[in-house]
């Protein structure tokens, strides 16, 4: 199904945002892009650098992103878990680290309510998908470290992943302040003595680092004109009814996600790491191995839940009600979520396991079925999208051969006709009442303006 998704990132095409940044970058190169968003944008840096990358190569920029970003996903989310068996002490059958990161991937992916601002949009994906995976990945050193050089590579790799995250994403930073926050605090509860010091300066480095980049960010100049912007037209976040109406929207977002009965993929996969994985001999088993599996569980929920909250708090000025409908902005705090379920679904594999009790084959046979269904219930809705993406792809297609050569032709002003897929803003959204991004189409076809035309021409 992975294979699949990214085989359908053939069909996808610039909207929104992208027309603005896609004849920036042709002009003024990838840091133009850079220099906008830190001078008038919004301050994100790191974020001008990603999407500077996939915009230098404009429309197979977009299609390619998929099947990149995918893999780079996949592929951390593997080390990671591999990472984790290998300082646990655990062996398992050869594919299964792969099975389980599959699955948390999919269900990261595929289980929202908007699949295509999740993964197809690059604009979207760079700041609230790939965002969250890089900062789960940056654990990864620590649990590979050997030795006090590799500790202190470990916390350098914290420190500078902190900062880059805090010019990224500003709600993966505050996923990650309140994860490592409830790692220093509750280092006692969590991990054995031996290696709460080197965790909690870990901790520490990431949370500097994420503080500094936030910190440099809150500082530029795109940052206060986006302030200003915003601050014109809504409360301040810390205003009673802004609190009041975040919550709102969290608990309604919360309801959606905790209905929604494919996470449980997720689950299935942790359950089968747990029942298939063997335990070794020797000083490894007890390096990162915790100490109380349902306190760290625990405290892991009261961060999910902290976390998202937070989140929902610093875009409701910006979204208002529609937070519950930007589900693009929950992913910053679901794949914690997910990683949750699978560490769940872990801890009652090696219960069942060390219980000794029932039948294990028919355990493992259930959870694999499940993860099975599971999948095919991501895959349908999957396919209808990929479907309704090609026909976008066609008709976008069409109409910038139009365009190209209307504009070789000498023309100034062009009809332009919407092309949306899964609730993305086009030009004329609203039968033409709002206009956005129409300059920023105009701009990238070398014409003085467009027009809004209800069929494609």
């Amino acid at each position: 199904m992975l294979a699949l998704a990214s085989w359908y990132g053939r069909h996808v095409r610039p909207s929104a945002d992208e027309w603005c940044f896609l004849p920036k970058v042709r002009d003024d190169g990838v840091w133009g892009l850079v220099d906008t968003f830190w001078s008038l944008d919004n301050g994100r840096l790191a974020n001008g650098l990603l999407v500077g990358l996939y915009a230098k190569f404009p429309v197979a920029g977009h299609q390619w992103y998929a099947l990149i970003s995918g893999a780079l996903m996949l592929t951390l989310l593997w080390a990671l878990v591999a990472a984790l068996l290998r300082r646990t002490g655990v062996s398992t059958p050869r594919g299964t680290p792969l099975l389980v990161a599959g699955m948390i991937l999919a269900v990261f992916l595929f289980a929202t309510p908007n699949t295509y601002k999740t993964f197809y949009w690059p604009a979207a994906s760079v700041s609230h998908t790939l965002a969250p995976v890089l900062c789960a990945a940056a654990a990864i050193p620590l649990l590979r470290a050997r030795g006090r050089g590799g500790r202190i590579a470990a916390v350098a790799v914290a420190a500078g992943a902190g900062v880059f995250m805090g010019t990224l994403s500003e709600e993966a930073s505050v996923v990650s302040f309140v994860v490592l926050g409830g790692v220093v605090l509750a280092a006692p509860l969590i991990f054995a003595e031996r290696v709460r010091r080197t965790v909690r300066i870990w901790s520490l480095a990431g949370m500097a680092g994420a503080v500094a980049g936030t910190l440099l960010l809150l500082a530029s100049p795109g940052s206060r004109n986006r302030r200003t912007r915003f601050d014109a037209e809504s409360v301040s976040m810390l205003a009673p009814e802004s609190l009041g109406g975040a919550l709102r929207g969290y608990l309604e977002i919360l309801g959606t996600v905790f209905t929604t009965w494919q996470y449980l993929g997720a689950v299935a996969a942790g359950l089968l790491l747990g029942l298939v994985g063997r335990a070794g001999a020797g000083p490894e088993r007890s390096v990162f191995l915790p100490v109380r599996p349902l306190a760290l569980l625990s405290l892991g929920g009261a961060a999910f839940l902290v976390s998202g909250y937070l989140c929902t708090v610093i875009t409701y000025p910006v979204f208002g009600k529609q937070v519950v409908t930007a589900e693009r902005t929950w992913n910053d705090y679901l794949l914690l979520y997910v990683l949750l379920l699978a560490a769940a679904g872990v801890l009652a594999g090696r219960r069942l396991r060390a219980g000794r009790t029932g039948r294990p084959g028919l355990v493992i046979a259930v959870a694999a079925l499940t993860c099975a269904v599971c999948t095919a219930g991501l895959a349908v809705p999957l396919v209808d999208l990929g479907d309704r993406m090609r026909v976008r792809a066609e008709l976008w297609d069409r109409q910038d051969a139009y365009l190209r050569a209307g504009a070789a032709r000498g023309e100034k002003v062009m009809p332009y006709t919407p092309t949306p897929v899964a609730r993305m803003l086009e030009p004329f959204g609203r039968e033409g009442l709002r206009k956005w991004p129409a300059g920023c189409v105009a701009d990238y076809y070398g014409l003085e303006r467009v027009t809004y035309a209800p069929r494609t021409p």
